[in-house]
């Protein structure tokens, strides 16, 4: 089945077989850019939820309740999020969303608490997601645990001592700025210049030029789109300064750039079975790429959630699937996790792009 942005809708075998009646299913929502600048992402990240509920679905749901999930195309933008998000809320009655970018979670995190339906967060990373809502859990740490790992690898692994930053001018480039700019200096290191770019800038060879005249030992990069251009622009203009980020830089666009080889980047360890890998191979005709089993992972979550409520013989909502999160507490799906608070804990690598690949060359764990 081919999906399309706006007004979404899957559930595996609408067309072999009739639905029970709707008290029989379990209607979720999802917000992603599917188009835009981060499109690239947005579909990596639904193909990752798709996969997770077909497969429910495949094995007659969850304690025999079909999962029907409804996909709206935030396109990045907060208001528009916010107009899906009550179109879901008021129209389908949905009890859980899955949402992603820092944006439009922060802007419809209050709403998701007023009217206790669950988000669920397996992408943005901006630091103020993790007490923006008692009703948004976030299933990877947060920009700042992968920042502090990587500022203490750079400084004392790497003796790199000055650094200048290239930053997005929204929530999550702007929360990884300011963390880079306090953990790099606790790590003993000097930060000699900074540069914003607009989100879907796709032109950084004003902001390279002006970074490089300050000759730092590394680029710090905080974009959620378009890093790859910004590779090819940096091969262009014959940049020598080595390249770090965090795990925005999990695009498979970027990692297969020869102009992005030698790139350091934090990554939350996440890692598909062989045989799930194939599944997902097979069926989308591309590899499971990180967003994919990030969002499969979180999807994942919810599910287990829900069975636990429907296990315990509750009504299913947003405010007994949240508890059930917390009553399961440790998930050991594609990536292990454990919800002490509204942000899971997990490890962190430290990952080189090479050759077309993505290397692990360490693992910390942030303070």
């Amino acid at each position: 089945m081919t999906l399309k942005p706006r007004h979404l809708l899957f559930a595996l075998g609408l067309g072999l077989f009739a639905l029970p009646a709707r008290a029989q299913t379990i209607e979720l929502g999802a917000m992603l850019p599917l188009t835009g600048p981060g499109s690239v992402i947005g579909g990596l990240e639904r193909d990752g939820i798709q996969f997770a509920v077909d497969q429910a679905n495949e094995k007659g749901g969850i304690d025999g309740h079909k999962i029907e999930m409804i996909v709206q195309d935030h396109q990045a933008k907060p208001y528009q999020a916010v107009l899906d998000f009550n179109g879901m809320a008021d129209l389908n009655h949905v009890v859980a969303v899955l949402c992603s970018y820092s944006g439009p979670t922060l802007a419809v995190a209050p709403i998701a608490a007023r009217k206790k339906i669950l988000l669920i967060n397996s992408g943005a990373q901006a630091d103020n997601l993790a007490h923006a809502s008692p009703y948004l859990l976030n299933t990877l740490p947060m920009i700042g645990d992968e920042v502090g790992v990587l500022a203490h690898y750079l400084v004392r692994m790497r003796g790199l001592k000055t650094a200048a930053i290239l930053y997005e001018n929204d929530s999550a480039g702007i929360s990884g700025r300011d963390d880079f700019v306090t953990a790099f200096a606790k790590a003993g290191g000097k930060i000699v210049a900074t540069e914003p770019a607009a989100f879907g800038d796709t032109n950084f060879r004003p902001n390279l030029l002006k970074l490089a005249a300050v000759k730092p030992d590394v680029l710090f990069v905080v974009l959620t789109a378009a890093a790859q251009p910004l590779a090819d622009q940096y091969k262009e203009l014959g940049l020598r300064f080595p390249i770090a980020g965090t795990s925005f830089f999990a695009d498979p666009k970027l990692i297969a750039d020869p102009a992005a080889d030698g790139w350091i980047h934090t990554q939350v360890k996440i890692e598909a079975p062989p045989a799930l890998a194939a599944a997902f191979r097979e069926r989308f005709h591309e590899d499971m790429e990180f967003h994919a089993r990030q969002w499969y992972n979180g999807t994942d979550i919810l599910l287990t959630a829900i069975r636990k409520v429907l296990a315990d013989g509750k009504p299913v909502t947003g405010e007994n699937i949240r508890q059930a999160v917390f009553d399961i507490g440790s998930f050991h799906g594609l990536m292990p996790v454990e919800f002490k608070t509204n942000t899971a804990s997990a490890e962190i690598d430290i990952d080189e792009i090479r050759a077309g690949e993505d290397r692990v060359l360490t693992r910390l764990k942030a303070d």
